[in-house]
């Protein structure tokens, strides 16, 4: 592959003849960038930047959603030379949206616009004149009066709703990254980014309007992620790409910029962090050292299991009860915890206990009534007339609702957990998680997953909290079995390596 796209012949062609080339650069993006933008050009053209190309010159993707490496030129395509050729091609678009994370970074993408506008000599004598006036250069927006055209950038901070430019809705919508790593870094963040998006810049557009979004993987949950998600479940129409700087072969997606393993090695040893490195380039999201449950250990489950015979008779799948772990809020105000319940329906499977955590656990601000009457609603219903376990945070006035309960009738316990802080309960169920020992429903149960996976980061950990409870709980039962008690007289918990020393002399299984 050359640097240069265009045979001698045919680059000869568009040299003397101005009228082909005119014709060539308006019918393609991809000339139009090696023609215009040749400046930007400093080594051979990869495959996936064709295919890029090709996605801006396709009118006919509503949605496009990239993520690429660092330094692969996806804004350069998509963000400087795209919106000029949309205008200036065979698109003939009248109003293009720019949105950046930042005000400052939206200021940016219109002087690098304006630039090439003015300064870029053959794009003036082949497509201009342009005809800006002093006065319809500003801050936020470039219009090309002669053009009827109009290019505004503007940021996450800024409402959209209802721009217009004269008749023209947005018709096409750029969004380049429009998170960082401090905005993705909380569930709130991550959301209001999302909400924003989806509830402000879309509906800007109209029925044609067609929106990019590019922009780097910097969360398991973040807004290209969201993206994949709904178009790979049919939620949204649209099409998603990743493009890592290493194959799954370990091969480079831009030779022409990174030939050899020691090209890719002097650009590792640039960036210094290997965090850094496999987020910004191969796209792959490190557990933090600091999380006490790992994405990777959550294990899915897609039924409850059926009681099943051995052939000598013996039970190898039987149901015990069900569990349900609490913990409460008293405030209701906005900043305050939520009083939140993990459910659970407990097996004995071929010797070993296993947890299945029950979908839609309970987390909202409630009063001390309406958490009563909830703790009772959900005993009800996931113990299916049998008694169902509600284990209760024995802390201050939380005690109480213990004791309303079991004077109607339900099996409540208060549970104390004298000098061990949120994270030293959650790090005790973190052995159940990766081994398998507790399973969770594919859907509906997201919010607790991701207060587990980011848990020190989110703001709110009361699902978090619950669900340690109920573990805690569980486990001990079976500790009980042994003679063993996980909490001891002194409020402190039993080492995990005494009791899974004991477990082994008594010839059962290290994962209970």
């Amino acid at each position: 592959m050359t640097t240069d796209p265009l045979t001698p012949d045919l680059r000869l062609t568009l040299i003397k003849d101005q009228k082909v080339r005119r014709a060539l650069t308006r019918e393609s993006h991809f000339y139009f960038f090696h023609v215009y933008f040749g400046h930007y050009v400093t080594c051979p053209t990869a495959s996936f930047q064709k295919e890029i190309f090709g996605f801006t010159e396709d009118a006919s993707q509503g949605l496009v959603a990239i993520t690429a490496f660092r330094g692969s030129a996806k804004s350069t395509i998509v963000s400087l030379s795209f919106p000029l050729w949309a205008i200036l091609g065979k698109l003939g678009i009248k109003f293009v949206l720019i949105l950046g994370q930042t005000q400052s970074q939206a200021r940016q993408h219109l002087k690098n616009l304006k630039d090439e506008i003015e300064r870029n000599p053959l794009l003036r004598k082949d497509l201009g004149p342009f005809d800006e006036r002093e006065d319809e250069w500003n801050s936020s927006s470039i219009v090309l009066p002669s053009l009827g055209a109009r290019i505004t950038a503007a940021s996450t901070e800024t409402s959209v709703r209802g721009i217009r430019h004269g008749p023209h809705r947005p018709q096409l919508i750029i969004c380049d990254d429009i998170e960082d790593l401090q905005s993705v870094k909380t569930r709130d963040g991550r959301d209001k980014t999302y909400q924003w998006l989806m509830g402000e810049v879309i509906p800007a557009g109209g029925p044609t309007t067609r929106t990019f979004v590019i922009g780097n993987l910097l969360h398991e949950d973040c807004l290209l992620k969201k993206f994949e998600k709904h178009i790979q479940d049919g939620s949204m129409s649209g099409l998603y790409r990743e493009y890592p700087l290493l194959d799954a072969q370990g091969k480079t997606l831009w030779p022409g910029k990174y030939p050899t393993q020691e090209a890719i090695d002097k650009e590792r040893t640039r960036i210094g962090s290997d965090a850094a490195w496999h987020r910004e380039f191969l796209l792959t999201i490190l557990s933090n050292a600091e999380r006490v449950i790992h994405p990777a250990w959550i294990q899915y489950y897609d039924a409850f299991p059926t009681e099943q015979s051995t052939a000598s008779g013996g039970v190898k799948a039987h149901f015990m009860h069900t569990a349900t772990g609490i913990d409460l809020a008293i405030s209701q105000s906005d900043s305050a915890d939520y009083t939140a319940m993990v459910s659970a329906r407990l097996y004995y499977i071929d010797g070993k206990t296993r947890m299945y955590i029950l979908p839609n656990p309970v987390n909202e601000k409630l009063t001390s009534l309406e958490t009563l009457e909830r703790a009772k609603q959900v005993a009800d219903l996931i113990g299916d007339s049998k008694k169902s376990k509600l284990f209760i945070e024995d802390v201050g006035y939380q005690a109480s609702l213990a004791e309303h309960l079991k004077e109607q009738g339900y099996e409540a316990e208060p549970v104390k957990v004298k000098g061990q802080d949120k994270r030293a309960r959650l790090a005790l169920t973190s052995h159940a998680v990766q081994s398998g020992q507790v399973l969770f429903p594919r859907q509906g149960a997201e919010d607790l997953l991701n207060q587990l996976t980011n848990f020190g980061i989110e703001k709110h950990d009361d699902l978090a909290d619950a669900f340690s409870l109920l573990i805690i709980k569980a486990l001990e039962e079976k500790l009980q079995s042994f003679g063993i008690y996980w909490i001891g007289n002194d409020g402190s918990m039993t080492g995990w390596d005494s009791i899974r020393g004991n477990l082994n002399e008594s010839g059962d299984d290290d994962d209970d």
